[in-house]
């Protein structure tokens, strides 16, 4: 990256003014750490690749671009480079020197990705919102996306009236198993009946559809999606849920903990929001996706 092959050219010419014994010791840890994002000096779990993980399948407006032929991807692949986190993913991608065919593309499902322990991916992008107890377990980039939860329910249905959380206590939710969604539910909503848990997305989705529950809680961008997209069937987003509990709730890239890989990959997010890529890219895939009304 261009910023950091400046600051290691002027790191070494400062060391190299010092002079002295003590002075040639002290430029080698500092060249070497400042060399560190260099691609070629990247620690991979494939040399000469950037592998990245994320669930299958893949939903818009996160990922778009459909299926090729032979591809294992049910909806979206991410290769095709379509959709907000594989737009952002690639753009990373490019800040490190990586070429579109060096990136591929592995499937980790979502509530495996946070688990303690070797990962077979470089990082992972899943909308994974940051949380304490995760963080505990693995790493994470800055973010990506700041994000609000958002409920979806069936036009028509008594639910979709609502206009606060407190009317929503009445009502059968579901949610993901492991997303903040669900804590959205348990911890904010308290439901009068307990929230119902699904293994995926579309697990929920099919709830819905099924009218086996009143309503879904996901991200903002993912509710309008899935109304848009017409996944659940007849769908409206009822509205979306401000942000409870201190910091802002958002998306980062998941790393196994204590890989060097996050600090090249911060540096090149903090890059593409300086030069405003990233915002193009938001613009691009989600800027239709952000209005709706509140359910203090």
């Amino acid at each position: 990256m261009k910023k950091l092959a400046v600051l290691t050219a002027l790191g070494v010419a400062l060391l190299a003014g010092c002079g002295g014994d003590d002075g040639d010791e002290a430029a080698a840890p500092t060249t070497t750490a400042a060399a560190s994002c260099d691609k070629a000096q990247l620690k991979l779990v494939t040399s000469g690749k950037l592998t990245v993980g994320t669930d299958n399948p893949a939903f818009g407006p996160w990922f778009g671009g459909g299926t090729p032929k032979g591809s294992k991807w049910e909806f979206n692949d991410p290769s095709t480079g379509q959709g907000f986190e594989s737009a952002v993913a690639y753009a990373v991608a490019d800040k490190l020197g990586f070429a579109k065919p060096e990136v591929t593309w592995v499937v980790v499902p979502f509530n495996n990705s946070f688990k303690p322990g070797p990962k077979k991916f470089d990082f992972d992008i899943n909308q994974i919102s940051v949380t304490d107890k995760r963080d505990r377990a693995v790493d994470f980039s800055d973010s990506y996306y700041d994000v609000n939860q958002a409920l979806v329910s069936l036009k028509g249905a008594a639910i979709a009236k609502a206009k606060s959380q407190d009317d929503l206590k009445q009502y059968r939710l579901g949610a993901q198993i492991g997303t903040t969604s669900l804590d959205y539910i348990n911890d904010n909503i308290q439901p009068e009946r307990d929230a119902r848990v699904y293994d995926s997305s579309a697990d929920a989705v099919a709830a819905l559809n099924g009218k086996q529950i009143d309503g879904i809680v996901v991200d903002l961008p993912t509710a309008f999606f899935l109304v848009g997209a017409e996944e659940v069937k007849n769908g409206t987003v009822v509205g979306q849920f401000p942000n409870q509990g201190g910091e802002q709730e958002h998306f980062g890239m998941l790393f196994e903990e204590g890989n060097p890989l996050r600090d090249c990959v911060n540096d090149a997010l903090a890059e593409l929001k300086d030069d405003g890529t990233l915002q193009q890219i938001q613009q691009e895939w989600l800027s239709e996706k952000t209005s709706a009304p509140v359910l203090q």
